[in-house]
C-alpha cells in the first residue's frame, strides 16, 4: 500500500509527540519518581514507534524501540531514572528531530543510524537491569507472547469469522505450499476517535508479513466506521505469528492483539455464504484516512464511558493549510473593500436615496455581516503563542549545562494568541531575546552568591494582550546592562565620537545594541558573540508591524518588550490629509486628538514640544516629513495634532484635516518604497483612491 499520502499526517502528529517527550523528560528529571510520566513517556514512544514502523522509516522505528525497552524496565520499577539517562534520551529526541527535518525535506528518513546513542542506551538499560533483582530481557518489552484464547479478558473472535468457498480455496492453496494460517483479534483504545483509520493502519502493518484473507467486520464496515473497539482478521504468512501480533501493537491506539495459528479443518463445519466475502488485497479504507488530517490525538476524550452507545466520538478540530485560510482572507479583505465602496457611494448619493430606507438598512447590515465575517476568520487564524514557546525550557535545559549556570524559565500566558503569520515569525525573535539572557543576562554563581542572589537564575517569558496589541516580555534577574561598558564599546567601534557619547541618555545607549555587528561577548562562541542577535530581533520585529524597547537596571536585571499587532492584514484606522492627499493612522496607536493654538507650542532643544496634562510631547510636521508642497496661502491658527503612543513615549503628527474612522486592508507596496520606513503600507478607499498608511513607530 502506498502510505507517503499520510505523510503530513505523519509529520504533524511526530511533532506533537516529540514535543510531549521533551515536556516529559523535563518533568521526570526535576521529579524520577513521577509514575504519571514515565507513563506517558511510555506510550508516547510506544505510539512513535508504530507509527514510523507503519510508514516505513525503521530506524525511527529501531531508535524509539529501543527507548520504550528502558521505560518499559522504568516503569516496572526495575531501572532508575540517573541524570546520565536523561541526556542521552534528549540525544534520542535530537536525532529524531533530525530524522524528521529530512523526512520533511526529501520524504526519507536518511542513512544515519545513530549506533552510537542506540549502544549507550542499551548499555544504561543493561546497567540498570544488572542493578535490578528478576528483569525481563530486553528483547521483549511490554509485547509479550500472544495468548490464543484469552489474554486478560481479551476474547479471540477471529473464530467467529466465516469463510465463503473462495476463501477456503486460497486458504487450501496456500497450505499446500506451507504458507501458516493466522487468525488475530485486534483491540482498540476506548478513547480512540477515528477507529477506521486505526484499522487501515493495522491492516498496512499486517500486509508487509503476509496476505490478508478476510476481515470482520467485512472491508465496506470497516471504510463506513460500522466497527466496535474490535475487528478480526485472517492473514495467510511464513513469518512467526509474534511477528504479525508485535506490528500491530506498534500502531497508536491500539490497545492489545490476540491471536495464533489456526487450521482449515477447524472451520469445516461452518456454513457456506451464499455471497463470497470479498478478498482484501489492499483495505479500501482511504476515505477515512484521509480524515485522519481532523484528528488531535491529545485531545482525543478519555470519558468512555461504560454501557454507553458505542457511538464514533467527533472530533472537533481540523488541520488546514495555512494558505487556503490566507485566500480566505484576501476574499475577506476584498469584500471590506466592495463594502467601503457602497458605503462612499451611500455617503455621495444621499439626497437621491434619501427616500429609500430599505436600501440604508441593507447597507448598515452588509457592514455588520462583513465585520463579523472579517471576526470569524481572524479567529480561525488565531494560533496560541504555545506552539511557538513550548520547546524553550528544553532549549534553557540545555544551555543551563552548557554554560554552567543554573537557571529556571518561567512562562505565563501561553494561551494568549497571535495571527498564524505572526506566530511563524516570532519563534527566532524570542529564541535569541532567551539565549541573550541566559548568557549576557545571568551571573556567574560566585558573581550572584556576592550579590545576595539565589544561586538558581530566573528568566521569565511572559505573554498577554493589551488592546489590539500582544505584548511579550523576556526578563531576567541577571546582571544587567552596563551603560557605560556599552557607551565605550561604541566609542571603540567609531560607532559614535567620544563627545557623542557622552552627550547620549541611557536609552540611546542600550539602543546601540541593536545595531548589527554590535556585540558585547568578550569570546566567539556557539551561544553568542558573532554580533547577530539583538540586530536581527529588531529587524524581524518591525517587519511584523511590532516594536522592541528595553530596560534595564544594573545589576538587577533587564526587560525585553515587544509589541506585536493581533493581525497584520486589517485594522481600524482614522482617515487624515495631509496637504491633498489622504492618510490612515492605526487606532491602536492613537490616545487622544487635540487641537493646539500657536501659542502653546514650546522649544526643546530647537526642536517643537507641547505640554499636554504634564506630559512633554514632541510634535512632528507631517507635511515637512512626507514633503508636502503646499500653495502660498495663510496657515491656519489653530492645529490639528493626532497624539500617538509607542511603549511609553508619546508624539502629536501635526495634520491638516481629519476624514474619521474606517476600517481598512492593508495591502503591501513590495520594494516600490522600501526605503521609506515613515509608509507601512497603503489601502484602498471606497471611491478607489489609494491612501498610504504611515507608521507610527518609525515616526516616534
Amino acid at each position: 500500500m502506498d502510505v507517503s499520502q499520510y505523510l503530513e499526517i505523519f509529520i504533524d502528529e511526530t511533532k506533537e509527540h516529540l514535543q510531549n517527550l521533551n515536556e516529559s523528560l523535563l518533568v521526570i528529571e526535576k521529579d524520577p519518581e513521577n509514575k504519571d510520566t514515565i507513563n506517558e513517556i511510555f506510550r508516547a514512544a510506544h505510539s512513535l514507534k508504530g507509527m514510523a514502523g507503519t510508514m516505513g522509516f525503521k530506524r525511527m522505528q529501531r531508535l524509539t524501540h529501543d527507548m520504550e525497552n528502558v521505560f518499559s524496565e522504568i516503569r516496572n520499577d526495575k531501572m532508575q531514572v540517573s541524570a546520565g539517562l536523561i541526556d542521552v534520551l534528549f540525544q534520542c529526541l535530537d536525532a529524531l528531530e533530525a530524522y524528521l527535518d529530512l523526512i520533511q525535506t526529501t520524504a526519507n528518513e536518511g542513512t544515519d543510524d545513530n549506533e552510537a546513542i542506540i549502544n549507550r542506551l542499551n548499555e544504561i538499560l543493561k546497567e540498570g537491569q544488572a542493578g535490578g533483582e528478576t528483569v525481563a530481557p530486553a528483547a521483549a518489552p511490554a509485547e509479550a507472547a500472544p495468548a490464543a484464547e484469552d489474554n486478560g479478558g481479551f476474547v479471540a473472535k477471529y473464530k467467529e469469522i466465516q469463510l465463503s468457498e473462495e476463501n477456503k480455496k486460497a486458504i487450501q492453496e496456500a497450505d499446500e505450499k506451507g504458507i501458516n494460517l493466522y487468525g488475530i483479534t485486534v483491540y482498540i483504545n476506548k478513547g480512540c476517535l477515528l477507529k477506521a483509520a486505526r484499522a487501515f493502519l493495522v491492516l498496512k502493518a499486517v500486509e508487509d508479513f503476509g496476505e490478508i484473507v478476510v476481515t470482520n467486520p467485512s472491508n465496506q464496515d470497516l471504510e463506513d466506521e460500522k466497527i466496535d473497539f474490535d475487528f478480526s482478521i485472517m492473514v495467510l504468512s511464513s513469518e512467526p505469528i509474534e511477528k504479525l501480533i508485535e506490528a500491530t501493537k506498534g500502531i497508536s491506539e491500539i490497545e492489545t492483539a490476540v491471536g495464533e495459528k489456526i487450521k482449515l479443518s477447524d472451520f469445516g463445519g461452518v456454513q457456506e455464504e451464499t455471497t463470497p466475502e470479498p478478498e482484501v488485497k489492499e483495505a479500501p479504507v482511504a476515505t477515512q484516512v484521509a480524515a485522519v488530517a481532523k484528528e488531535k490525538e491529545k485531545a482525543a476524550p478519555a470519558k468512555a464511558q461504560a454501557g454507553a452507545a458505542n457511538k464514533p466520538v467527533v472530533s472537533r478540530t481540523v488541520r488546514v493549510d495555512i494558505e487556503k485560510l490566507d485566500d480566505l482572507m484576501n476574499q475577506v479583505s476584498e469584500l471590506i473593500i466592495a463594502k467601503n465602496s457602497l458605503v462612499s457611494i451611500t455617503g455621495q448619493e444621499a439626497a437621491a436615496v434619501s427616500q429609500n430606507q430599505t436600501f440604508h438598512e441593507q447597507i448598515e447590515y452588509l457592514e455588520r455581516i462583513t465585520t463579523s465575517l472579517h471576526e470569524s476568520v481572524m479567529k480561525v487564524r488565531m494560533v496560541p503563542i504555545e506552539s511557538v514557546v513550548n520547546r524553550f525550557p528544553r532549549m534553557i535545559r540545555d544551555l543551563s549545562k552548557k554554560l554552567d549556570k543554573k537557571m529556571e524559565l518561567y512562562m505565563s500566558g501561553e494561551e494568549t494568541e497571535l495571527d498564524r503569520t505572526v506566530i511563524d515569525e516570532i519563534g527566532d525573535p524570542l529564541m535569541h531575546l532567551l539565549r541573550n539572557s541566559a548568557d549576557h543576562g545571568l551571573e556567574s554563581a560566585e558573581i550572584r552568591a556576592e550579590r545576595g542572589k539565589p544561586e538558581v537564575g530566573s528568566i521569565f517569558l511572559t505573554a498577554y494582550q493589551e488592546g489590539n496589541n500582544v505584548i511579550i516580555e523576556v526578563s531576567d534577574d541577571g546582571n544587567g546592562i552596563d551603560i557605560e561598558n556599552v557607551r565605550n564599546k561604541g566609542v571603540e567601534r567609531g560607532i559614535v565620537t567620544p563627545e557623542q557619547a557622552e552627550q547620549m541618555s541611557d536609552k540611546e545607549v542600550i539602543d546601540l545594541l541593536f545595531l548589527p555587528s554590535f556585540s558585547m561577548a568578550k569570546k566567539v562562541s556557539d551561544i553568542s558573540g558573532r554580533g547577530v542577535g539583538l540586530d536581527v530581533v529588531k529587524s524581524k520585529i518591525e517587519s511584523l508591524s511590532g516594536e522592541v524597547e528595553v530596560r534595564s537596571i544594573y545589576g538587577e536585571g533587564s526587560k525585553f518588550t515587544i509589541r506585536l499587532p493581533l493581525t497584520l492584514a486589517i485594522i481600524q484606522a482614522l482617515m487624515v490629509e495631509i496637504g491633498d492627499e489622504k492618510y490612515a493612522i492605526s487606532l491602536g496607536t492613537i490616545q487622544t486628538i487635540e487641537t493646539i493654538v500657536p501659542e502653546d507650542i514650546k522649544y526643546v532643544e530647537a526642536k517643537e514640544v507641547i505640554s499636554l496634562r504634564g506630559i512633554v510631547i514632541p510634535l512632528i510636521r507631517m507635511d515637512e516629513i512626507l514633503e508636502v508642497e503646499r500653495n502660498e496661502k495663510e496657515t491656519p491658527n489653530d492645529l490639528i495634532v493626532v497624539i500617538v503612543k509607542k511603549g511609553d513615549r508619546f508624539a502629536g503628527l501635526v495634520v491638516d484635516n481629519l476624514i474619521g474612522q474606517q476600517e481598512i486592508v492593508i495591502k503591501s507596496l513590495g520594494k516600490y518604497i522600501e526605503n521609506n520606513k515613515v509608509i507601512s503600507g497603503a489601502t484602498i478607499l471606497g471611491d478607489g483612491e489609494v491612501a498610504l498608511i504611515l507608521d507610527v513607530n518609525s515616526l516616534i
